[in-house]
């Protein structure tokens, strides 16, 4: 296929929020027709505004909608559309879905069945992984109770339960003496059971203080397989990511260690023919040893960071590779310089046990300047609906060195500016001022450790400084609205009303 030739006329992104948006950026970039699909809550949405052509698919709940394989399809049919760009979540790892697709002559921008069914399973990934020599943490797969125990003695406490076929801290549990491993054992099967309709459960050792990494794989469908280096996922908080960043602080002072990481997640690929843009994911003890966790066989949430120090646009990669196209590079043509860092905005109280917030955003300022990108699906005047993921956006950050992006993120999360809902822009600045965050030293306990200085506010401390002006700047665009000012709008929504003068902070807690 030629440089400038485009592989699909249309392409359906059976996804919503920012990542459906983020997609559909790239195949207009791409000269690609893009399809949205949406339920009943999204239809102001933003990535139904962005796209070509638009297709209603049903009710709010995903599982009446965005979930159901058949009413993607119809749409596909109804459109002309020619692919499928899954996105995350929702029917990203859904193998009976990319099988449905080949059946209905769609092609599914993502790995083959095969490979998904090989990884989707935690159990059965971990034995193909040791079939392929790549390390994985001690474990076994259990179904009862006495092999239970025997399997936690051999392996020494503390030990960690995992639902085979799960993901988002979902069925896991951290079991620290004996005593307490059966009433966990059932609470996580029933957990597991309860979120994936599969209550199978494995057990494992577990990693005292482990940072989490994962490598990015690029493969295509010619045997050609490359990495794009690793993304640093510690700062977690009940086993879901936070903030991400890249290199990772352990990374920069050892990256031939990052390099062997690269290479096993390369043959752990290899492993089960891989094809398009997948993770694999590794605990890496304190000592630098590290095991094979699991492979996301999808684009990730986190995966800007790496577009940003890489330079590489990974949709596209996806569109092409689905389209039969060569990777067209081997390893040593992928290089990165900087460093970048992610922090997610979720609609959530962090000072009220991260409470979501749901509802309409009055106003809406984004940070902007040197280094910077924001991957929202939101805009002034829509919704931040109840019925899915509570994402506001992935503020992203790049600089020349890990110091400079920890500073422009501070600098960037000072001039987000959200009314009309709460937000996690006060945790993640009280995160970027923390002394061992700045320092590097952190591990996946990170959030756990530190409760007391990250989510009890100071007084308008460092942290609160930034948000008062912050808040100071969103009550002077209200009070210009409502002087009769200018203002833009959108969907008919935003601020409004009697203003107070801008210098008056007392609007500080509804970011």
């Amino acid at each position: 296929m030629g440089e400038n030739a485009v592989p699909f006329s249309k392409v359906l992104v059976a996804n919503r929020g920012e990542i459906a948006v983020r997609v559909m950026r790239t195949l207009r970039e791409m000269g690609i027709r893009s399809v949205a699909v949406y339920s009943e809550a999204d239809r102001d949405a933003l990535h139904v505004r962005m796209a070509d052509e638009a297709v209603a698919i049903g009710p709010a709940p995903s599982r009446e909608s965005y979930l159901v394989g058949e009413k993607i399809l119809e749409a596909c049919r109804k459109t002309g559309a020619e692919a499928i760009h899954p996105g995350y979540g929702f029917l990203s790892e859904n193998a009976g879905f990319a099988r449905a697709c080949e059946a209905a002559g769609i092609t599914f921008i993502g790995p083959d069945a095969s490979a998904m069914e090989a990884m989707g399973s935690k159990t059965a990934a971990r034995e193909k992984m040791m079939a392929a020599g790549v390390p994985v943490v001690p474990g076994a797969n259990v179904t009862e109770p006495e092999a239970l125990k025997k399997a936690a003695e051999e392996l020494g406490y503390p030990v960690m339960l995992k639902a085979s076929a799960g993901g988002g801290g979902k069925g896991m549990r951290l079991v620290e003496k004996a005593e307490d491993l059966v009433d966990s054992f059932e609470r996580a099967r029933s957990e597991a059971a309860n979120a994936f309709g599969d209550d199978t459960v494995y057990i494992e050792k577990a990693i005292v203080g482990p940072r989490h990494i994962e490598i990015q794989v690029l493969a295509d469908s010619h045997g050609n397989c490359v990495h794009l280096f690793e993304r640093d996922c510690s700062i977690q908080r009940r086993h879901q990511k936070v903030i991400e960043e890249s290199p990772s602080p352990f990374g920069l002072a050892d990256d031939a260690k990052i390099a062997e990481m690269g290479e096993v997640a390369v043959q752990a690929a290899k492993a089960v023919d891989y094809r398009g843009a997948g993770t694999v994911e590794f605990l890496m003890g304190s000592d630098g040893s590290f095991y094979f966790l699991e492979m996301n066989t999808r684009l990730q949430v986190e995966h800007p960071i790496t577009e940003l120090v890489t330079g590489m646009d990974l949709v596209r990669e996806q569109v092409r590779v689905a389209a039969g196209e060569e990777l067209g590079y081997d390893q040593s043509a992928v290089t990165r310089r900087g460093h970048a860092i992610e922090c997610r905005v979720y609609a959530e109280d962090p000072d009220r046990g991260f409470m979501p917030s749901p509802g309409p955003i009055e106003v809406l300022r984004r940070p902007t300047g040197p280094g910077v990108r924001d991957d929202s699906g939101t805009y002034e005047g829509s919704e931040v609906p109840s019925h899915y993921d509570p994402m506001v956006s992935k503020l992203c950050v790049w600089a020349a060195t890990r110091e400079q992006a920890v500073q422009r993120m501070r600098r960037a999360l000072s001039e987000y500016v959200v009314t009309g809902i709460k937000t996690s822009v006060p945790f993640h600045l009280r995160v970027m001022d923390h002394p061992d965050f700045v320092a590097g030293e952190y591990d996946t306990g990170f959030i756990a450790a530190h409760e007391e200085a990250l989510l009890n506010p100071p007084s308008l401390g460092v942290a609160a400084r930034p948000l008062a002006i912050a808040a100071a700047v969103a009550q002077a665009f209200r009070d210009q609205d409502a002087m009769g000012a200018p203002a833009a709008k959108s969907n008919g929504g935003g601020g409004g009303g009697p203003g107070i003068t801008p210098w008056r902070i007392g609007s500080l807690t509804r970011f």
